[in-house]
């Protein structure tokens, strides 16, 4: 069977806009029901000022907490040099950058502007490249931006061939509000495969209208074969007014497995991933086809 790789970001993305903050213990314990459902991508934290994202502090005690995982891709996002310094000396070995589709967005989860937020991705990949740690460059608000509207494909586009040139071992197009349709994203999926291959690039969709299946469906159907999701539909970023919760993992890998591809995962564990992703929070929803996943599994069991 063709295989899908499906990264976990609940433990970061998922939880940077929960109002319930939890400890690094229970992050661990969150990432370990992931690794147990047999997930090998999660991105488990953010070395950023726990004053702007209190719910990221202590990453260095939730890398720490999962040093056993030495087969998992284990990723934390960093922001800046100094991010990547913290996340290095944690013994980080996956690191995620952000760059920016429009000013607006960068600015206001960065302070930076679009060039300052690339020079630093630029400057990560340098010292990437000497410390033998992956890189993923997310393209933030690749569809549209709540502060500017539409974002012009061509501008995503170049982003997208300067970073992959430069050196970044996965380029994420990033639909951060949840703003894309599936004709939007199968177009501009298409174009980047045909013209880099899908190797090197994945896709993050959020589920604010209700079409983040139908944006990962539109994707595969243009060759795309790495997805983020966040486990029981957390998300939401602090940053960018009117973003809702990413595509549930268990709704993606329901999905895709029922379509013939292997993950790699066993629903049944993710079930319970997902249960105590909704224990420690309060607050997740749960993936759309939770209850039906439920009681299908109990029948067979």
């Amino acid at each position: 069977m063709p295989a899908i790789t499906i990264n976990d970001v609940g433990p970061r993305d998922g939880l940077q806009n929960q109002q319930k903050i939890l400890s690094p213990g229970e992050r661990v314990r969150l990432v370990q029901a992931l690794l147990n459902a047999g997930m090998d991508h999660v991105e488990v934290g953010a070395f950023v000022s726990p004053k702007a994202v209190p719910a990221m502090a202590g990453a260095a005690q939730v890398l720490a907490g999962l040093a056993s995982a030495k087969q998992a891709v284990l990723t934390v996002l960093v922001p800046n040099v100094k991010g990547y310094e913290l996340a290095r000396q944690a013994g980080a070995r996956s690191v995620c950058t952000v760059l920016y589709g429009t000013e607006g967005m960068a600015t206001a989860n960065v302070g930076m502007s679009c060039a300052q937020a690339e020079q630093a991705t630029v400057d990560i990949l340098e010292r990437a490249c000497q410390d033998s740690i992956r890189v993923t460059a997310t393209v933030a608000v690749a569809f549209e931006c709540p502060f500017e509207g539409p974002v012009p494909p061509d501008r995503v586009e170049k982003i997208v061939a300067r970073f992959l040139e430069r050196g970044a071992h996965e380029v994420a197009i990033a639909d951060t509000i949840g703003a894309a349709h599936p004709g939007q994203v199968r177009e501009l999926t298409s174009t980047l495969v045909s013209r880099h291959g899908a190797e090197r690039l994945s896709c993050h969709f959020h589920d604010t209208r209700a079409m983040g299946l139908a944006n990962v469906f539109a994707a595969l159907e243009s060759g795309v074969r790495k997805f983020d999701a966040s486990i029981a539909g957390l998300g939401g970023c602090p940053f960018a007014p009117g973003a809702s919760g990413n595509v549930a993992t268990e709704d993606v890998v329901m999905m895709v497995q029922q379509m013939g591809f292997d993950t790699g995962i066993d629903l049944a564990a993710l079930l319970h991933a997902s249960a105590l992703a909704r224990e420690l929070t309060g607050t997740a929803p749960g993936g759309r086809a939770r209850p039906w996943l439920e009681r299908n599994l109990a029948k067979t069991n």
